[in-house]
């Protein structure tokens, strides 16, 4: 049998034209759950129909997709191949349903809107209750993540829209972003810590314990780049939290942190907020979505409500 790995890409394309939705939706199942009888429960089939249905999927690409080894099921460089590919085209296709059935006066449908946690604080919240009291009848699914984690499921399908924080980590021309906004970022303290004045440098942070974002946060790549551009590495109280987890610490006094400005003037009057210059601190928010594929009519009417804000 030819390996899919080595077919062209057009033929390829044409072999998937001639595949099943219902086929690959099966085969995405036994390569997520690595097992048949559990995947015909999680689709709603019998165990030999969804099979019988992977072995025509093989069959028609003329590669096996799955190792059955004394029963442990493992994709082959096949199944490798064709996983990101059937993920896209189901994606598309749901995306593709739920356009169909919206209404004229979008009464009805669904956005999948991704963003930062510190986002999903500062800017969402009123922005969604505009969308939601012009479209009570659209579903809004939020997940939260970082910028790569939001690019990564962006091209896939899983998401129709992202909040993310440019540049991204890994630029990507299947992706079009536009910028939305600039926003400076400040240091936040307990009221009862000593202050750091009307204003501080990024060099003032020196011998600050930080409480820090975990591993991945675009806050702190920034944060921790601005201190070792000013000569020092940044001593952390505590790190590994999100943005809820990181102002509850600075509240009970265990350090300060550098967060949006946005983000400090939402969390009220139990944190001192100090601005930051020289250098001054800024990141740029951008909306992202898949350049191959136009966002649902839903999630268009969020786009022009979050461009026009």
């Amino acid at each position: 049998m030819v390996p899919l790995i080595s077919i062209g890409p057009a033929y390829a394309c044409r072999i998937v034209v001639r595949m099943q939705f219902q086929q690959l939706l099966y085969f995405v199942a036994v390569a997520e759950t690595r097992h048949f009888t559990r995947a015909a429960e999680q689709v709603h089939v019998s165990q030999p129909s969804l099979s019988q249905q992977v072995r025509a999927l093989e069959k028609e690409l003329g590669a096996e997709l799955f190792s059955r080894a004394r029963g442990n099921i493992a994709l082959t460089d096949a199944g490798e191949a064709l996983l990101p590919l059937a993920r896209r085209i189901l994606a598309d296709a749901d995306t593709a349903r739920i356009e169909v059935q919206e209404l004229a006066q979008l009464r009805r449908g669904r956005v999948r809107l991704g963003a930062t946690p510190s986002v999903c604080t500062g800017l969402l919240p009123q922005v969604l209750r505009d969308f939601h009291d012009r479209h009570p009848g659209i579903q809004l699914l939020i997940e939260e993540g970082g910028s790569h984690d939001l690019v990564r499921e962006l091209a896939r399908g899983a998401l129709d829209l992202a909040l993310v924080v440019l540049p991204l980590p890994t630029p990507s021309p299947a992706l079009t972003t536009v910028e939305l906004l600039r926003e400076d970022l400040v240091v936040v303290s307990s009221p009862d810590a000593p202050g750091l004045g009307a204003s501080a440098r990024v060099a003032d942070l020196q011998g600050e314990r930080l409480v820090m974002f975990r591993h991945g946060y675009d806050l702190r790549e920034l944060t921790v780049a601005a201190c070792r551009a000013e000569g020092f590495e940044p001593e952390f109280a505590v790190e590994g939290g999100e943005m809820d987890a990181v102002l509850g610490f600075v509240r009970a006094g265990l350090g300060v942190a550098v967060v949006p400005r946005m983000v400090a003037e939402r969390a009220g009057i139990d944190l001192r907020m100090t601005p930051l210059s020289r250098p001054r601190l800024r990141r740029t928010i951008a909306l992202a979505h898949r350049s191959d594929v136009a966002p649902p009519r839903a999630a268009r009417e969020l786009q022009q409500m979050l461009l026009a804000r």
